[in-house]
């Protein structure tokens, strides 16, 4: 075992690094908090979208860094995430790794600590999440654990911010551990004809050569970078022959002889015991994925969203800054600054005119938006934190598989609640091209995000809940159409996938409040300039006389097709900038009395379906090209009038709000 942890260093810093890896949602992040503290900074891995979290930690007197690594189901990469997690492995040199494991999933994890063991990294294992695995009845023999792969195992309850300094003790000695398993004969005879054909790197041969024959295509660049071709063609040839030895391919048989492993490792240390208290939990949990049960729940869920986003946000804390702290203070306020100091008349409009930088960007900014925002993302963390939102993603699977779709799809589309952009971002988890392409368009389509929601949620407090609902059932009711009409026409497969679930659990306080800080300032930073650069773009245009020109220009559209005033125009001209600054517009003209209950339906529906902000239409095009873009564009736009057309003729003639 060696210890020799203060002599060899990292060569680009000079300063040790330790990676954190896991499955997803085992509580990485939460770990790498504990460690770190403060300091963080959040970079992409060169060449890729995908993120890493550094940060520094002192651990018995010396400075490392520690990185959070996206987390992994294998470490033969599937996915971006996984590579990237692979090839900081491969490329940079840990100190440590510390394997941070959900206990009450523990089989999940071991294949992946079976593959950190083949790679000969100096390792740690945590049992994270100790408290859940407990109340499920599942208790881990740590010291045998230990002994059987002579490593350090720690326990720790990272959100109650337990067992950490335990965590930090053997962090200062890992170990590399010299458990071996081997697989079937034909299989390790290719691996030792493939290992001296192989550089030297950070991790070992063995488990580069068992990438290999698994037939790991994303190990190409490495090979064509440290090998010369004749070797890498000898190395296929290797790879070929084994291959021929199966009827299935090499990828499968070697992760079933390490799930065999994984077995016998997992019956020695594991033991089950039932109690009362998972039997209640166990209720919960089935009653929030069950259909039918779990719709009631649901409903609950949004009408408490409702009214601690749409009263409580939007009326109370709007009303209060808007009317009493911009309203009566800061804007005469600055009214009487900037009359006062700039003589110009210009200026004073560009900065307290109808369209000035203060008078509207940062009042609809911060004095609408920011109160409604804040308090929909604190429900937001709420629902992330307690584990609901996946458990939604399950209780809509029958929904999705319909539009040939499957479960995991849910996750961008919940995500795409918070940000749709990001959201089209994380489409690259779905299996296949189709099934990206249609939660692409369904994203752009009809999912509004947090900062639109919350401003939506908002506009809703003020009318009768029926109006909520039946922009809710239009919403659902496009999106399920679109979706399964899509998967008729657009080519190719879906991917078959089961969601793994966390159990509910109490949400933490201090997790909620620290996502909730992070998303406002990623709102301020994101939103304000674009409010700024939208005011001014509404200011440029009434001052060359163009907004009068572009409203009787779409107004045939506006008011004959939507039934709305014509100034509605403006919120979607806007609503191309930043979706909640449209909303924002409705909502300011809702205030003034310009709109009635059902022109606020038919906008708010119309709004939603609209084209999306300028941000995701260029993600759009940087992840599914310019052409897919285009044409979803074209469908989008003309759709959502028709929907808005269409919704505006039946509330008239059923005369729902007369």
């Amino acid at each position: 075992m060696h210890d020799h942890h203060s002599k060899h260093k990292s060569t680009d810093t000079g300063v040790s690094k330790i990676y954190l890896i896991g499955n997803p949602n085992v509580g990485k992040s939460a770990v790498f908090g504990l460690l770190t503290g403060r300091y963080v900074t959040v970079s992409n891995y060169p060449g890729t979208t995908v993120e890493l979290t550094r940060g520094e930690a002192t651990i018995h007197g010396e400075k490392v860094i520690i990185i959070d690594t996206p987390g992994v189901n294998s470490l033969i990469p599937m996915s971006e995430d996984e590579k990237v997690t692979r090839d900081i492995l491969l490329d940079e040199k840990a100190e440590a790794v510390v394997h941070v494991v959900d206990t009450k999933n523990i089989k999940r994890a071991l294949s992946i600590t079976l593959q950190l063991i083949e790679m000969g990294v100096p390792l740690v294992i945590d049992l994270n999440m100790r408290d859940e695995a407990d109340r499920r009845g599942i208790a881990i023999n740590e010291n045998l654990f230990s002994k059987m792969l002579e490593v350090d195992v720690v326990s720790t309850i990272a959100v109650q911010k337990k067992g950490i300094s335990s965590l930090k003790k053997v962090l200062s000695h890992p170990r590399v551990s010299s458990f071996a398993f081997s697989y079937d004969h034909e299989i390790e005879s290719r691996i030792s004809e493939i290992e001296p054909l192989l550089p030297e790197s950070n991790i070992s041969k063995r488990s580069i050569a068992l990438m290999l024959l698994a037939g790991d295509e994303t190990l190409r660049d490495w090979l064509l970078k440290n090998l010369k071709e004749d070797k890498i063609s000898l190395i296929e040839s290797i790879r070929d022959k084994a291959s021929e030895k199966y009827s299935v391919s090499l990828s499968y048989i070697i992760s079933q002889q390490r799930l065999k492993a994984v077995d016998l490792i997992s019956d020695k240390i594991l033991t089950k015991t039932a109690s009362e208290k998972r039997r209640v939990a166990g209720f919960l949990d089935e009653m929030t994925i069950d259909p039918i049960m779990g719709l009631p729940f649901l409903l609950l869920v949004i009408y408490a969203m409702y009214e601690f986003v749409g009263r409580f946000g939007a009326g109370v804390l709007v009303d209060l800054i808007e009317n009493e702290i911009f309203g009566k203070y800061l804007n005469p306020w600055a009214t009487k600054l900037v009359t006062a100091l700039v003589p110009v008349q210009f200026l004073q409009d560009l900065l307290i005119g109808p369209y000035g930088v203060i008078t509207m960007a940062l009042t609809y900014a911060i004095a609408i938006i920011l109160p409604i925002t804040t308090t929909f993302f604190i429900a937001f963390s709420i629902m992330e934190d307690s584990g609901y939102l996946p458990r939604l993603a399950s209780m809509l699977n029958r929904v999705f598989r319909a539009m040939g779709l499957n479960g995991k799809a849910v996750l961008p589309m919940v995500l795409g609640l918070g940000c749709d952009t990001m959201a089209t971002l994380t489409t690259r988890i779905l299996d296949t091209k189709k099934e990206r392409v249609i939660v692409t368009l369904l994203l752009a389509l009809g999912v509004p995000c947090s900062a639109q929601l919350g401003v939506i949620l908002g506009i809703f407090g003020k009318q009768p809940i029926a109006a909520f609902f039946i922009w809710a059932g239009v919403l659902t009711g496009v999106i399920i159409l679109v979706g399964y009409m899509a998967a008729k026409i657009i080519p190719g497969q879906r991917a078959d996938f089961m969601l793994e679930l966390p159990p509910l659990r109490l949400p933490q306080l201090s997790n909620v409040l620290i996502k909730t800080v992070w998303r406002i300032e990623w709102y301020l930073k994101e939103a304000v300039p674009l409010f700024i650069l939208g005011t001014l773009i509404l200011f440029t245009a009434d001052k060359l006389k163009i907004l009068p020109f572009i409203e009787r220009l779409g107004s045939p559209i506006v008011v004959t097709v939507l039934g709305l005033p014509a100034k509605a125009t403006e919120a979607f001209l806007i609503g191309f900038l930043r979706r909640d600054y449209g909303s924002a517009g409705i909502f300011a003209m809702q205030e003034q009395g310009l709109l009635n209950t059902e022109q606020v339906v038919v906008s708010l529906v119309t709004i939603t379906l609209f084209i999306p902000c300028i941000a995701n239409l260029f993600m759009i095009i940087k992840e599914r090209g310019a052409k897919t873009a285009f044409l979803m564009t074209a469908f989008i736009f003309p759709f959502a009038v028709l929907v808005g057309g269409l919704l505006h003729r039946v509330l008239i003639w059923l005369e729902i709000f007369n």
